[in-house]
């Protein structure tokens, strides 16, 4: 079978028309200026141009304010479309629906590490339902990476010492490729893998039940491995703050600010347990950094987020009746 030749890769999620329609606007808005410009510098140079010393000097041109309001005017509305298209598919990429199915990603010299909400694992190959949101929480263990799916005309770091995300939702079967697209050492151009879109009932299928610990499962267990019990409890002076409906609530902090729970704050606190204290308690919280890998805080985070009942819909709960908008 002879290769194919592309000059794009193929369109294959949600996103990609919008991504390659704001790229053909700039491209077309850019060639045609640019001809433009050249042809009419080419055009005047040639009609224009002193043919011998004995022509007079042409007279001074004071300038026309309505031409300098049209050159002015275009311009401004051209840039304006390009500004407003790209921060709404800027906007629109950056934040996953709600019902998004998700999935921990951890980047590591050289492979990237993949954690289903049931507990089920990939190193290099990610599978995914067609036609279902698929949300990437992700994390480095050592340096930046960058998770990059041409076809999704996907790409975000993923960068230490915070968490990063993204998401997409393929629309047919198949599969795609998954590059690092950040130089991440000696390795990097072997730090690849790919992803595998398959038909909703298929992805169940190969899913599985349960296949060991969840992410919120593991993370119970690392919360008692590492005595977390033993401060953050329920019970009536306890020096630290119940974990139980945490996750998304509003926290006041020692120093009368007022945050949300949400999945940086909880990272911060295992990390940097000093950064924000909580009002009412002392800090006398360790620093889990270099204790715990990304892996195990994303799993932490996990169980403690368990305690609201605020997850998502479980990977049984997907199936082939998700919106497939631009399916093949």
């Amino acid at each position: 079978m002879e290769p194919k030749f592309e000059i794009f890769p193929e369109q294959a999620s949600v996103l990609a028309p919008r991504v390659d329609a704001l790229f053909f606007y700039l491209t077309g808005v850019t060639v045609f200026f640019t001809l433009l410009i050249f042809i009419l510098v080419v055009v005047f140079a040639v009609k224009y141009r002193r043919r011998s010393d004995n022509d007079p000097l042409p007279p001074p041109i004071h300038g026309s304010k309505t031409l300098e309001l049209i050159w002015t005017g275009i311009p401004l509305i051209l840039v304006g479309i390009m500004f407003f298209w790209g921060a709404k598919v800027y906007h629109d990429q950056l934040r996953p629906p709600e019902n998004a199915y998700e999935i921990l990603v951890t980047g590591k010299q050289w492979m990237w590490k993949f954690q289903h909400p049931n507990g089920k694992r990939e190193i290099n190959d990610l599978h995914v339902p067609a036609g279902v949101p698929v949300k990437l929480t992700m994390g480095s263990e050592d340096v930046i990476h960058n998770v990059y799916v041409p076809a999704f005309r996907m790409k975000q770091d993923v960068v230490p010492g915070r968490w990063t995300r993204t998401w997409f939702q393929a629309t047919k079967t198949g599969v795609y490729r998954l590059f690092c697209n950040q130089y991440c050492g000696t390795n990097h151009s072997k730090m690849i893998g790919r992803v595998i879109v398959m038909e909703p009932r298929e992805f169940e299928a190969w899913l599985g039940d349960e296949v060991g610990g969840t992410p919120a499962q593991s993370g119970e267990v690392l919360f008692n491995k590492f005595a977390c019990n033993t401060c953050h409890s329920d019970t009536s002076g306890a020096r630290g703050p119940s974990l139980k409906g945490l996750y998304g609530k509003s926290v006041k902090l020692l120093d009368g600010r007022t945050v949300t729970a949400n999945e940086d704050y909880l990272r911060e606190s295992i990390m940097s347990p000093s950064a924000k204290i909580v009002e009412g308690y002392q800090p006398i919280m360790p620093s889990f950094q270099g204790l715990m890998t990304e892996e195990q805080v994303m799993q932490l985070v996990a169980y403690i987020k368990s305690q609201s009942q605020n997850d998502k819909p479980s990977a049984t709960q997907i199936d082939d009746s998700v919106t497939t908008e631009g399916r093949k």
